[in-house]
């Protein structure tokens, strides 16, 4: 399976092959799915707390007598029932984190790249050397493709040009092979990526 290779023009500069096993294939929607969920319930904070009756101050003693005043019973100022009492079965501080076996994320990040391929939102990059790390450089090199929405650029190793001249593109996010994850490549419409960056993901899924 081969796919272009683009030039910093926008132009291609030939083909690079692709590795079947890792772009060939079904996508598998649904691991697709628990990666989805499972990344957006991994950014939950978890952090809303209510206190119960026993965690509210005061309330030591009866309020009032048991009869005599023509009102409800009532042992503590705290009961639920009362204002500024305590909160029944309301919320408290828990950890909503949890991680998908290693075989499914291998799974995931297979079909994410398959989709983007079938898509034809997957633009291998032979090189990306900027002239001057400015924002028009980068503006003026994303003007050669058909893009909708967010893109993500993937990148072998950092480079300070490409970082100072995407700084300000607000639809456009910059990454590294070693560090991206599956729901980025998902997250974005248009995926970016150097060879370089191609082939150390495709060892990484070898693995």
């Amino acid at each position: 399976m081969q796919l272009p290779l683009y030039n910093v023009e926008g132009k291609k500069a030939g083909k690079t092959t692709l590795d079947e096993d890792i772009f060939k294939g079904e996508i598998n929607r649904w691991v697709l799915r628990e990666a989805i969920l499972a990344h957006q319930t991994n950014r939950r904070r978890g952090t809303a707390s209510t206190k119960t009756r026993g965690e509210v101050r005061g309330g030591g003693r009866k309020p009032f007598a048991q009869k005599g005043s023509g009102r409800a019973r009532a042992g503590s100022i705290r009961s639920p029932l009362w204002v500024g009492g305590g909160v029944a079965f309301g919320p408290k501080s828990r950890n909503f984190e949890y991680s998908l076996p290693k075989k499914v994320k291998r799974l995931v990040f297979k079909a994410s790249l398959r989709k983007k391929l079938r898509e034809n939102l997957l633009f291998v990059l032979d090189s990306l050397e900027l002239k001057e790390p400015k924002t028009r450089e980068m503006v003026e090199f994303l003007s050669h493709f058909p893009l909708e929405g967010r893109s993500l650029l993937i990148l072998e190793e950092w480079d300070e040009k490409i970082r100072r001249a995407t700084s300000n593109l607000p639809n456009l996010r910059v990454s590294l092979a070693s560090l991206v994850s599956a729901y980025d490549i998902l997250f974005h419409q248009s995926v970016f990526i150097t060879r370089g960056a191609l082939r150390e993901i495709e060892d990484r899924l070898r693995k």
